[in-house]
């Protein structure tokens, strides 16, 4: 069952006539998302893709009610982007941009706090629930993205948006379906993270078992390991740290803005040990996750 947001969901594009957000609303559309309005300043009365344009969230919302945002314009207007979403009661802000400043993500999860909104990213690919629903850019065009995707029991989270995606490949080519999958985002500052979305999946009846791909960098995977035991968390959980490589590169960082080790803070042996002292099952290899979860499915 979809955690986050099922086939039902409708769905507003923040940015639509963008050259990136076109894009991946097709390929929503194509996968079966009701995306019902799109929001552009100044571009009212154009639509993209047989969907409708207006200036402002309030002005969709009215002709069209909606559950979801996906935000996709310049790191600069994501604050006042988010803000208007939120004010407008919608309750699922997955943010795509990227470069968004880290005081202004700080004050737009404060905002969503207040009204009990969720935000997913910034810098996500977004999320996919297999065969329900597909928000944001996540698995790309629908003929790659079936390939990868397959319905199933195994929940995804990931720091890194290209990775859900050969996470759930490799689970596929192993005959292993997947529940929800989400980007969690690869910034150092993040709404949804892997603490707020093991409960979701825990609560899940149709979730048998949750896929981590993290890196180094941050310190959400050891309150995870803090969370889990404290919580008696029953629910199989297998945990993949990339990168091991950056803890011999201390200061330096690579890839995603959150990928930056200081001494042991944030290292990937600092992590592993944590997460396999909670009971957490942790692969020494990409193709051990397979090899893991069918132990449990």
């Amino acid at each position: 069952m979809p955690i986050l947001a099922n086939e039902n969901t409708r769905v507003i594009v923040q940015g639509i006539t963008g050259r990136e957000a076109s894009a991946f609303t097709k390929d929503m559309m194509d996968y079966g998302t009701q995306v019902v309005a799109g929001v552009t300043p100044g571009k009212k009365g154009q639509s993209v893709y047989g969907v409708p344009v207006y200036d402002t969230v309030r002005q969709a919302m009215r002709q069209h009610s909606a559950e979801v945002s996906i935000i996709s314009v310049p790191p600069a207007l994501v604050k006042g982007a988010a803000q208007e979403a939120i004010e407008n009661e919608i309750k699922l802000i997955v943010i795509v941009s990227e470069r968004v400043p880290r005081r202004d993500t700080i004050e737009i999860l404060e905002m969503a706090d207040e009204k009990k909104a969720r935000i997913i990213g910034p810098n996500t690919l977004g999320l996919i629930s297999p065969g329900h629903i597909k928000l944001g850019m996540a698995g790309g065009p629908v003929d790659d993205l079936v390939k990868a995707y397959k319905p199933g029991e195994v929940g995804i989270a990931s720091r890194s948006g290209g990775m859900t995606t050969e996470v759930a490949n490799l689970l596929t080519n192993n005959g292993i379906g997947q529940s929800t999958c989400v980007g969690i985002g690869g910034d150092p500052v993040v709404g949804s993270n892997f603490i707020d979305l093991i409960p979701l999946f825990d609560k899940d009846p149709d979730t048998r078992a949750v896929v981590l791909f993290s890196e180094p960098g941050g310190v959400i995977e050891e309150r995870l390991a803090d969370y889990v035991m404290e919580n008696k968390i029953k629910l199989p959980i297998v945990a993949f740290i990339a990168g091991k490589f950056v803890d011999e590169m201390p200061g330096v960082r690579f890839g995603h803005a959150a990928t930056i080790v200081e001494g042991d803070r944030g290292s990937a042996r600092g992590k592993i040990s944590r997460l396999r002292e909670a009971g957490i099952h942790v692969a020494d290899s990409f193709s051990d996750i397979s090899r893991i979860l069918k132990d449990y499915l």
